[in-house]
């Protein structure tokens, strides 16, 4: 995979270079996190051109069947059904699976995860993460079903899986539905099992920022063959013939021009994995002695896509705040995510239908103030990691002169 042809940036050693106070950004572009992954741009133009040869463009066409395809054979899965996006798709498949009144999901999720329950009026009830993972802690879940809870919304964070197995457990023994949202995770595993195979579906994300792309997609992966013929009448107004609607629906189908470009992302899969891993390898290995600035951890016992470079940044241990760090990051062009701040409990509509939510998300609530997340992908160099680094490690290094000369500055 090739890399972007720039100026090595410049690696910063005093306060005074920091463009914050002064000196010149580290990047004359923006070093994003997410920034899209392209492949093999000329696989794709001779798809283009087929797609427009063929005056297919939509409604279920051979390159959206191709990749349906594809994705379950790489999952190991009976069935894939591509959507539109990864929110349309959580949706048919919260209404496929009967889902009402209530349903458990984390707090620390994208906010498209509590909006496609609240848009069908389903109460998504906001469950605390386990300690240390990140993801919803299921031994918290059980006391909150109540007589209106229909299902469990487990969410796999950073391609790291939450667990499946208690959740799986409680939904069976409550007789509840559990559905996954994966939109973090295709490509990874869990006890050596591809995700995409769990509780009654899951669903993935193949959004531009996504390691692997379809422009903008997403898919329900499925082992329950009659769910799969739901969802795909409901994706499509519910026709289920020419002119025959059965079943309630709407528009979720993916265009062939997305499917085109999902399908040049899976076959330069091996070697976008392998930048991310060099990556993350990379950004662990400068920032292990960093006091304070933790890089969560990936077990390569298992599957992988290492698509996100996550820090949680302990201000006990950095004399430095998260978010200082990531206005310094800023000021140089680095664009450090805040990931799923400040928690969907506090976003609306729900911090006002549930104002003390926040009494039972400790963990989320601790978590949302600590986490960073740093560029990666075929966009981003080595070089360009040294100079992040480099940053971090001034920033820690000199923290108490930093933030004397921040507040001096926003007091001017």
């Amino acid at each position: 995979m090739s890399q972007p042809s720039r100026a090595s940036p410049p690696l910063k050693s005093r306060l005074e270079e920091l463009a914050l106070f002064g000196g010149a950004p580290a990047f004359e572009e923006k070093l994003h996190v997410g920034r899209p992954n392209i492949g093999d741009r000329e696989r794709l133009r001779e798809r283009l051109e087929d797609i427009l040869d063929r005056r297919w463009l939509t409604n279920d066409g051979p390159y959206v069947q191709e990749f349906e395809r594809e994705i379950a054979q790489r999952l190991g899965v009976r069935q894939c059904v591509a959507m539109c996006n990864a929110t349309v798709a959580l949706e048919i498949a919260i209404r496929a699976l009967e889902l009402d009144g209530e349903v458990i999901v984390p707090s620390f999720t994208h906010v498209a995860t509590a909006h496609a329950l609240q848009w069908q009026a389903i109460t998504p009830v906001f469950c605390d993460i386990a300690p240390g993972t990140h993801t919803i802690d299921a031994s918290r879940v059980e006391a909150m079903i109540t007589p209106r809870t229909t299902g469990i919304l487990g969410v796999h964070v950073w391609g790291r899986p939450c667990d499946v197995e208690a959740l799986s457990v409680i939904a069976e023994r409550r007789r509840l539905k559990l559905l996954f949202d994966a939109a973090h995770a295709f490509g990874c595993s869990y006890r050596g099992r591809m995700l995409g195979n769990f509780g009654h579906a899951e669903v993935l994300s193949f959004h531009a920022t996504k390691f692997c792309n379809a422009f903008e997609g997403g898919a329900v992966t499925t082992n329950d063959t009659a769910l799969a013929e739901k969802m795909r009448l409901m994706r499509n107004f519910g026709f289920s013939d020419y002119d025959h609607v059965s079943y309630i629906g709407t528009n979720g189908k993916m265009s062939e021009i997305s499917a085109a470009m999902g399908l040049t992302s899976l076959e330069s899969l091996d070697a976008l994995i392998a930048t991310n891993l060099r990556n993350y390898r990379q950004y662990v290995r400068e920032l292990r002695d960093v006091p304070g600035i933790v890089p969560i951890e990936y077990d390569e016992r298992e599957r992988a896509n290492f698509q996100y470079v996550v820090v949680e940044v302990d201000e006990r241990s950095t004399g430095v705040r998260r978010d200082e760090i990531q206005k310094i990051l800023w000021a140089e062009n680095v664009m450090a995510r805040r990931y799923f701040y400040p928690g969907c409990h506090r976003m609306e509509p729900y911090r006002s239908y549930f104002p003390h939510a926040g009494l039972l998300l400790p963990d989320t609530e601790s978590l949302v103030e600590r986490v960073l997340a740093l560029p990666t992908g075929t966009a981003v160099s080595p070089r360009d990691i040294d100079a992040v680094c480099q940053i971090i490690r001034l920033a820690v290094a000199e923290s108490d002169a930093l933030r004397r000369r921040m507040a001096l500055c926003a007091a001017s």
